[in-house]
């Protein structure tokens, strides 16, 4: 089957034939390192892990580009709080947080954040202060072209030029009459007040560490400017795959394609959006109290249940948080370990990491991933999976139980399971000797019943109950798993 991806431009979903054969270039927006972590940054970068993993499974060399935004409004903002009127004194009277060392500091937490839930680094992550040149160059570019202008204030700001761009509004299919101003800059300086900046002039008050030259006067580029300097810079006019959260499209997509276009780049051939996040069916918010971050699911439940509960959506539906999601989530990822577990130890007498996975990954599933990335129709592959091998194993067809064993282990690679490690309970040795001991008592109560001697069979159980053992009866005989704690 032809790999197909929704394009958000064109709103349909259209067969995906890379640019470079053998090859996919993808851009995807970063965080703006203003503060901690939110659960939407979090599901939009699993969202994109999942891409590029699927990507490269089905042989491409993906080149991965994920910009860091560490100037902006927001972030002198947060700065500004802490340093009060002592702003412009100088480095050593300081007793604040500089701006650039507050977005270092949360970029870290963001990396930290990637890392604990198998999110793999991108072959390359610009930050937005390194690449002031590429953004000269492309507001001079727009200017010569007639799109953009410097402000009419002379505030050294510069503007884009919205009724210039007679394609303006078409990422999101929008009228340029029906549209707010941009609030990003004082209007009076702007023809249109929908016209947004590509550079902001220096205005007093503000730390002389974040202003820059320019032929325009000293200031800081706009947020939209930015990734457009850093995506052509990397991938070059044109490449495959632009992608980001929902929230992304407007203004901030729609600014980046029309800017860019107008400057006589082709830009991103598909436009992906991941949706959002809710709680209990409402918008996530400080206000109202009903915000979940990732560093709150990370002490409810371990880096694989949160990775599987924030990846299991389609990555363009709204994944809802409830209270119990995490549990659901858990329940699901003990089944498809205690498979591994169990199975390993029957077949190889050793760990999950002690069986190399084979290329046997069932049609159902990549026929589920190559249409628009469809998650959820293949993790109904992958517990099905579990759940024949499971039965092969009751069975004693190891032969059956081996094959499915393999088929789960490349697909939890691809889809970024194992980066996020198993607890050493369930992969090492010592859960290999349990599995052997459980199974042996497992025998034994089967025995009992087909005696008929309840008690024994019921004295067992219990024994595996008290031990942290939970034994499922079912059809095809029974299967244990671990307690949660």
């Amino acid at each position: 089957m032809t790999l197909r991806f929704y394009d958000t431009a064109s709103a349909e979903v259209r067969d995906f034939v890379p640019l470079e054969d053998g090859k996919a270039s993808v851009y995807y927006c970063g965080a703006t390192v203003q503060g901690m972590p939110h659960v939407g940054h979090v599901r939009s970068a699993i969202a994109f892990d999942q891409l590029t993993r699927w990507l490269e499974f089905r042989g491409l060399r993906v080149t991965v580009v994920r910009n860091v935004t560490d100037i902006d409004d927001k972030i002198l903002a947060k700065s500004a709080q802490s340093f009060g009127p002592d702003w412009d004194a100088e480095p050593s009277a300081r007793q604040a947080e500089e701006w650039w060392a507050l977005a270092y500091r949360y970029e870290q937490e963001f990396e930290d954040a990637y890392d604990s839930l198998g999110v793999q680094r991108p072959t390359y992550e610009p930050r937005a202060t390194g690449h002031i040149p590429e953004m000269h160059s492309l507001i001079q570019r727009l200017i010569d072209r007639g799109h953009a202008y410097p402000a009419l204030d002379d505030s050294g700001d510069v503007y884009f030029d919205v009724r210039s761009w007679s394609k303006y509004g078409s990422l999101t299919r929008q009228n340029i009459d029906d549209m707010q101003g941009a609030p990003d800059a004082d209007p009076r300086g702007k023809r249109d007040p929908r016209d947004f900046a590509l550079w902001k002039g220096f205005k007093d008050g503000e730390p002389v560490t974040a202003k820059w030259d320019s032929p325009w006067g000293a200031g800081r580029p706009g947020w939209h400017l930015e990734c457009s300097a850093m995506v052509t810079k990397y991938l070059g006019p044109r490449f495959d795959i632009h992608g980001g959260g929902l929230d992304l499209r407007f203004p901030h997509h729609e600014n980046e394609m029309a800017q860019s276009q107008a400057a006589g780049d082709e830009f991103a051939n598909f436009w992906m959006h991941n949706g959002m996040v809710t709680f209990e069916g409402e918008k996530m918010s400080k206000s109202i109290g009903n915000t979940v971050s990732p560093a709150e699911m990370l002490e409810l439940a371990s880096p694989r249940v949160v990775r599987y509960y924030l990846g299991q959506a389609h990555y363009r539906s709204i994944l809802d948080y409830r209270p119990t999601s995490l549990q659901e989530a858990a329940a699901a990822v003990e089944r498809i370990d205690g498979f591994v577990a169990k199975a390993s130890a029957r077949i190889s007498g050793g760990s999950a990491a002690e069986v190399a996975p084979q290329a046997n990954m069932p049609a159902a599933f990549i026929a589920a991933m190559d249409d628009d990335l469809n998650v959820p129709q293949a993790l109904g592959v992958l517990h099905e999976t579990v759940r024949a091998g499971n039965t092969a194993l009751a069975s004693g067809d190891l032969d059956a139980a081996k094959a499915a064993l393999y088929s789960v282990l490349s697909m939890t690679e691809v889809l970024g399971l194992d980066a996020v490690k198993r607890p050493e309970a369930v992969q090492g040795r010592e859960h290999a000797a349990l599995g052997v001991l459980i199974d042996a008592q497992l025998a034994a109560r089967a025995a009992a019943r087909a005696n008929k001697d309840w008690a024994a069979s019921d004295a067992i159980r219990d024994t595996l109950a008290e031990a942290g053992v939970v034994v499922e009866d079912g059809a095809d005989g029974a299967t244990w798993s671990l307690k949660r704690d």
